[in-house]
């Protein structure tokens, strides 16, 4: 028996025909799991594009309560981070070593938690500022009323929120996709569990590449 044989049929499970057949079940399941998470972001999406269209003045006005500074920031560091899973993936492909894939998911999750940092700074100045949706929530804004104000701010936190959580979560499969490594079970006869893994990735960076534009810049020229 080959070794790169003797390696999948260490990873080959018995419910499965073939370590081809396995490979190909995973990466479907997987994008059975991104569809699904569309259609969860899709529902946020079309209730704020409903709400927007209700109370743009309200969605306008509350934009400009965000830092284009801080959203563009995090765009680009999400950017980063897309690319150095891409070559963590790349090199468990190309059985780079252990060293060159770990030292790529740790570039990879220092991103994301760049990102997750910048939010929570963020997220304090709203508090600082009320602008939490809440008992302790302030709008002076004329020609808004507190409440439309309000609908924004609460979409705000649900979309950016849920968005992080998933970021979060994103983090933790990094660091499993390390111990694996560091264990060798993850070279170039078996990369499925990165491979898959930077797909969930990939599409939390994309979700973000929708989120900015949608609360950052849509409308800030008409302030």
């Amino acid at each position: 028996m080959k070794l790169s044989d003797h390696a999948h049929s260490l990873h080959h499970l018995h419910q499965f025909e073939s370590a081809e057949q396995q490979y190909a079940t995973a990466t479907l399941g997987m994008w059975a799991f991104i569809v699904q998470e569309i259609l969860f972001f899709g529902g946020l999406f079309g209730a704020y594009t409903v709400y927007r269209n209700t109370y743009i003045e309200a969605f306008t006005a509350g934009s400009h309560h965000l830092d284009i500074f801080w959203g563009s920031f995090n765009t680009v560091v999400l950017i980063a981070s897309s690319l150095t899973m891409a070559l963590a993936v790349r090199s468990a492909q190309t059985n780079s070593g252990p060293g060159q894939i770990t030292g790529w998911l740790i570039g990879t999750i220092a991103l994301g938690c760049t990102f997750l940092g910048v939010k929570y700074i963020e997220y304090t100045d709203k508090w600082h500022h009320h602008l939490v949706p809440g008992t302790m929530f302030q709008w002076n804004e004329p020609g808004v009323t507190l409440g439309n104000a309000k609908i924004f701010f609460s979409f705000y936190f649900v979309m950016t929120g849920m968005h992080a959580l998933h970021m979060v979560i994103g983090v933790g499969i990094m660091l499993w996709m390390i111990a694996k490594v560091r264990r060798g079970e993850i070279g170039a006869q078996y990369f499925t569990p990165i491979e898959i893994s930077g797909l969930y990735w990939h599409f939390v960076d994309i979700v973000w590449i929708f989120l900015f534009p949608l609360l950052y810049l849509i409308g800030r020229h008409q302030h």
